[in-house]
């Protein structure tokens, strides 16, 4: 039976409702892995120190310093002497207010149990927090003067006593009693440290906030020795000594923390804007990332750069890809881990392996322009790739190349649900400094923010002259290099990129794309729970729908201009542009595009197999203005010598009607490399390949055409290269994913059931042999076994069973049975709140309970 008092973790976890228990589990999802099977299994996985690491990572500031206060806290600790160590002796309003909260924050984690006249720290949790020569506390805080006095002789002690005013004692055990109970006096400390010279007070002060360590020589200085005798200064080794806690916390007036934290930074100073200009600006953004993504699939469209050896995209094919779309290497970085994310662009798989648009880009290209945005964004908020680390080096010192391996980071889709939704907090249109956000985020977590990712903070050295020790708390001056500050600037760029935001503010699009409705905040600094993927496609859908008016529409036409350019006033038609990209090259993207038409242009498009008329009809059907002369001339004098020579293969060969052009292709000195000879008066030869042959006519200036054996024109299509159907990367989770209502329902139930079975009351065993030692499985005979449970379906009684299912795996459950026959038992089992059949050859052995159990 359960005490009113809990003696253990197990015993308070009791006391909790189911809604408690789901809240455990939700907060520590770790804890799930496996469902534990009852209530001491959970707080023994509680208390084990790599869940306990990740739920202190995940402590805001001032739950934080609470823990780190309770660490350095008399074990159990009142509610009144936290509240000492918090607010200090002259009291702090602001942290009287926030210090309820943040117990019952550490309370709903499991990290502190007990009423609040017995708070305890768990055993794990004390010992990551309390300061040590190794690893120094936040607090600035040392050992007690019985730890710092554990190893200092009897003689010492009546020494330091006597210096200090006090009378002996018979032991060393009350000599430092004597001592804490001096320093933990305040009026008397004070009158001792009234008579300190003016050196001893200064170095007080210089070890006040930490770290408390400092090193004497073996003839200290007089304020020195003045401290040393006593007790002030305690040794702490054979050159270093320490001020004990309870001195410091005198000098402190009676605070743990030099600067606590009771209230998350603001979101100041706010910028508010017209929403509707906040819209319109990322939904023109939003336009200008499809556009950059197709241009991109467009540049990759017959194949793309190959891949390196170790994976990813050398230097040299990023710098080529980011020319191609007229940005950085780093947005270009961008671009290319987005598309990859969608699934838009992978590896072929082949022996020269290479990268590639893959089938679903043919069908992404196909879908409305809202819905190719909603799948980008779709794709961009759980990605755990960062393109951000790209050009920077891995833990061997090589460059992280993009599309390439050790680009994932786990922490960055929490991060960037978490900066959208500080985000949505704000009204409409407003926007906040870059700083303000990451004060916030640095306060939500404080630790992950402490040191750069993967290098744990080095144990700060006693120095000569001690300084004050860093808090993780503290936000750091200038630029951060924690990994958590960087994935939230990638988000602003990332999000404003994309069209999420605008001008540093959330759209309307971007406030439903993260489900604002559902992530408004309850509690100051509480991270909001990820939408599941059903959640998120819905939010999408959701977003792309509010997006859709606010993107500009398709035009069907272009603006002819006399100096052989085209002006695209605003986006074309998939199938206008695709046509005038062959006609002409474009020269200038933005509001509006202006193609040019060259003579090359022109031959490329009577290349794809249209003859003049067809692109004077085309030009004629989608201009608003007339077709210029100039052009018409352009198109007319390229289609006249279009065709006139042909290429074919012998290796190659050249063939004309005109004989007097083929002499005048051998007389030119430029047709020299090719090395041709005259086989016929119309037949040119050469050893060159065609498609050289080809190359050289054109760079001459003629306009020749290939042909087929049959002497047919061949029409230069090329064909779109395609890898074979790829999924888009998984993203790597930050740890077990968050469990859903469903899960944690059935796990709580489950575990209720267990613990049920497992602390459930047993009658008196006959012998004391029968009796199964505590955490044991029941053991009985077939024959006892056959017998309890016929006797428990006349009763109706329950009882207590051990059952090792087909796997092997033993358990203990306590079931009602209602039928045995052939060999089973059929029974309601209180464990899985469900009616089931056990073979009786698994049941290990049966126990009754107590009347009064259930």
């Amino acid at each position: 039976m359960t005490t009113a008092t809990p003696r253990t973790l197990a015993e308070e976890l009791r006391t909790r409702s189911d809604r408690g228990l789901a809240g455990l589990l939700r907060a520590r999802p770790d804890l799930l892995n496996p469902v534990p099977g009852d209530l001491t299994q959970l707080a023994t996985r509680a208390g084990t120190r790599a869940s306990v690491v990740r739920a202190v990572e995940r402590l805001d500031a001032f739950a934080l310093q609470t823990a780190e206060a309770l660490a350095v806290a008399p074990d159990p600790c009142p509610y009144g002497t936290l509240a000492a160590l918090m607010a200090g002796d002259a009291g702090d309003e602001a942290v009287a207010a926030a210090l309820p909260g943040a117990v019952a924050a550490l309370r709903a984690q499991a990290l502190v149990w007990g009423p609040d006249d017995r708070l305890r720290l768990v055993r794990t949790a004390r010992e990551l927090l309390t300061p040590s020569p190794t690893r120094p506390s936040p607090t600035g805080l040392g050992p007690t003067v019985a730890e710092a006095a554990s190893g200092m002789s009897p003689g010492r002690l009546q020494d330091i006593l006597a210096a200090a005013g006090l009378p002996a004692t018979h032991d060393p055990v009350s000599a430092v009693a004597a001592l804490t109970a001096l320093f933990s006096d305040r009026a008397r400390t004070a009158a001792l440290l009234d008579t300190a010279p003016a050196e001893a007070v200064a170095v007080l002060d210089k070890l006040l906030w930490g770290p408390p360590y400092g090193a004497v020589t073996d003839r200290p200085a007089p304020h020195l020795q003045w401290l040393l005798d006593r007790g002030l200064l305690l040794p702490a080794g054979a050159r270093n000594v320490v001020l004990p806690r309870e001195a410091a916390l005198h000098l402190r007036a009676g605070r743990a923390h030099r600067v606590p934290e009771p209230a998350p930074p603001a979101l100041a100073p706010a910028t508010a804007r017209d929403p509707q200009l906040v819209d319109n600006a990322a939904a023109s953004q939003a336009f200008t990332a499809l556009a950059t993504v197709e241009e991109l699939l467009k540049e990759w469209d017959l194949g793309g750069p190959p891949v390196l050896r170790a994976g990813g995209l050398s230097v040299r094919d990023l710098k080529r890809t980011a020319t191609a779309l007229d940005t950085t290497e780093q947005l270009a970085a961008l671009w290319l881990e987005l598309a990859y994310a969608a699934g838009l662009i992978a590896s072929d798989g082949e022996a020269d392996e290479r990268y590639a648009a893959t089938p679903a880009a043919e069908d992404w290209l196909q879908l409305p322009d809202h819905e190719r945005w909603a799948t980008l964004v779709a794709a961009w908020l759980p990605a755990t790739r960062t393109p951000g680390v790209v050009g920077t080096a891995d833990a061997k010192g090589r460059a992280l190349a993009a599309l390439g391996p050790h680009l994932d980071r786990s922490p960055a889709p929490e991060v960037r649900h978490r900066v959208l939704t500080l985000l949505a907090t704000l009204p409409p249109g407003t926007s906040v400094p870059e700083s303000a956000l990451l004060s916030r985020l640095r306060w939500e977590r404080p630790l992950r923010a402490a040191a750069p990712a993967a290098q744990p903070p080095a144990p700060a050295p006693a120095a000569q002259v001690p300084g004050q020790a860093p808090s993780p708390a503290a936000a750091p001056d200038g630029p951060t290099g924690d990994l958590r500050s960087r994935l939230a600037q990638e988000t602003l760029l990332e999000a404003e990129l994309l069209g999420v935001t605008g001008r540093g503010a959330l759209a309307a699009h971007g406030r439903a794309l993260i489900g604002a409705d559902r992530a408004a905040e309850t509690v100051p600094g509480a991270a909001t729970t990820p939408l599941t993927p059903a959640e998120a496609a819905t939010a999408a859908t959701r977003a792309a729908a509010l997006l859709t008016p606010l993107l500009p529409e398709p035009l069907d036409h272009v603006l002819l201009q006399a100096d052989l350019t085209a002006v695209a006033p605003g986006p074309l038609h998939r199938p206008l542009a695709e046509a005038l990209g062959v006609l002409a090259d474009i020269e200038s993207k933005g509001g509006a595009t202006v193609y040019r038409f060259t003579p090359a242009s022109v031959r490329r498009a009577l290349d794809s197999g249209r003859s003049a008329a067809e692109l004077q009809e085309f030009l004629t059907t989608h201009s608003r203005t007339p077709v210029p002369q100039p052009l018409a001339y352009l198109i007319d004098d390229v289609a006249r010598k279009h065709g006139q020579l042909r290429v074919g293969a012998a290796t190659a060969y050249v063939r004309c009607d005109d004989d007097a052009l083929l002499s005048e292709i051998l007389a030119d000195r430029r047709a020299a490399a090719l090395r041709l000879r005259r086989l016929a008066p119309t037949v040119l030869a050469t050893q060159s390949s065609p498609e050289q042959l080809l190359d050289g006519l054109r760079a001459m200036g003629y306009a020749p055409a290939a042909e087929s054996a049959a002497g047919d024109v061949l029409v230069a299509r090329a064909d779109s290269y395609r890898t074979p159907p790829r999924t888009a990367p998984t993203p790597v989770p930050d740890g077990p994913p968050p469990p859903d209502r469903t899960l944690l329902e059935a796990a709580v139930r489950a575990i209720r059931a267990g613990d049920l079975a497992a602390t459930a009351e047993r009658k008196p065993a006959t012998a004391p042999t029968d009796a199964p030692a505590p955490g044991a499985l029941p053991r009985t005979t077939s024959a006892e076994t056959l017998a309890t449970m016929q006797a428990a379906v006349l009763t109706s009684s329950p009882v207590w069973i051990g059952y090792v299912n087909a796997d092997g795996a033993a358990s203990q459950r306590v079931i009602a049975p209602v039928r045995v026959e052939g060999g089973y038992v059929t029974a309601y089992d209180h464990t899985s709140d469900e009616v089931r059949t056990y073979p009786l050859h698994r049941i290990t052995g049966v126990s009754e309970l107590a009347d009064d159990t259930l």
